[in-house]
């Protein structure tokens, strides 16, 4: 079952990416960044947020850099964790808006 994207996370990409990936984007986000990410089988959309925000933070708005924080996330999260800067703060994701 696929894990649906919270507002704040579809407020993100609208922010980082043009309108004609965003599409694009949320389907990633949904099919290969949700319940088949290490330990996130019983998330829903919110307890997503942290790691769809740190994939959404390396992207830089890129589709590239978005599939290789995807993969990066469906290796070990707490790696992405720390190369988006929300290793050291369970709460850095709530204060990041690009």
């Amino acid at each position: 079952m696929m894990i649906e994207l919270s507002e704040r996370t579809i407020s993100r990409i609208n922010a980082l990416f043009p309108v004609e990936q965003r599409k694009e984007v949320e389907d990633l986000l949904k099919i290969e960044c949700g319940d088949n990410i290490p330990f996130c089988d019983n998330s829903d959309q919110y307890g997503m947020e942290r790691i769809r925000f740190a994939v959404l933070k390396l992207s830089a708005g890129k589709m590239d850099k978005l599939v290789q924080a995807i993969e990066l996330a469906q290796i070990d999260w707490r790696d992405l964790f720390m190369a988006a800067g929300f290793g050291m703060d369970v709460d850095a994701h709530n204060k990041w808006v690009p």
